[in-house]
């Protein structure tokens, strides 16, 4: 590896796929969770599909795509600078940085970057708190990767009808606490749901998160898909779950 693309100071070179897939992270900064590999698991682009990943951080879910599914290119867009430039690195490091493109960019600008109707896929694995609900991260990368400090779930929504062409794609994850929130906020920007899928640490936990496939103009018409448990026991991931990064 080239000694310019690691800081080991400051950041970990961690590995999914057996070791095939390898991403940096700062130690103290933003570092992805398994839902960034379950929105990765659940999305279903197509190869040729125009995809961009809405808040990329460190690039996981493009890399996972590109590594998995075959993606031929894909943006992402990402405001904070650090998170920006790991992501820029990751795509070096593994060697797709011509599949892999990283706009430092603000998505509620995204208008002056992109053509409307431009997309066949949007991504996003959104900050999922409002502003005064529970404790703001002192840490500014993991504080706006978590919280609505610059941007909310309607900006995101506006961003993606922007982007998406008619019967495009938008494939998100969210807290399931929030599901009518999602739901009015899909409904406002014409994008209707088509998979839906609750994710459960356990049978008999409530849901955590939920994940959406949204088609842009579609019909009222959508597929419950199991729900998708990740334990079998407390630190006892279960096969499907495991396969997210195995």
């Amino acid at each position: 590896m080239k000694r310019s693309l690691w800081n080991e100071a400051e950041e970990t070179l961690d590995t999914l796929f057996g070791g095939r897939l390898k991403i940096l992270q700062k130690k103290r900064g933003y570092r992805f969770s398994i839902d960034a590999l379950l929105l990765a698991h659940f999305a279903e682009p197509d190869p040729d599909d125009r995809v961009v990943d809405l808040g990329t951080g460190c690039g996981i879910v493009p890399l996972i795509l590109i590594f998995r599914k075959k993606v031929k290119g894909i943006t992402g867009v990402e405001i904070q600078p650090s998170l920006a430039d790991l992501a820029r690195r990751n795509a070096v490091l593994n060697r797709c940085a011509s599949r892999f493109r990283v706009w430092e960019e603000d998505l509620r600008r995204l208008d002056q970057r992109a053509e409307r109707e431009s997309l066949d896929l949007v991504l996003t694995n959104p900050p999922y708190r409002r502003v005064g609900s529970g404790r703001v991260n002192p840490e500014t990368e993991k504080a706006l990767a978590r919280h609505e400090l610059q941007t909310t779930l309607e900006e995101v929504l506006r961003s993606a009808h922007y982007l998406l062409k008619e019967k495009g794609r938008l494939a998100m994850i969210y807290p399931a606490s929030r599901v009518a929130d999602l739901m009015r906020g899909l409904s406002k920007y014409r994008l209707e749901p088509k998979r839906v899928q609750f994710v459960h640490s356990r049978e008999g936990d409530e849901a955590r998160l939920v994940m959406v496939e949204a088609l842009k103009e579609g019909h009222a018409q959508v597929k419950v898909l199991p729900p998708f448990f990740l334990y079998d026991s407390p630190g006892k991931y279960r096969p499907a779950a495991r396969e997210l990064f195995e």
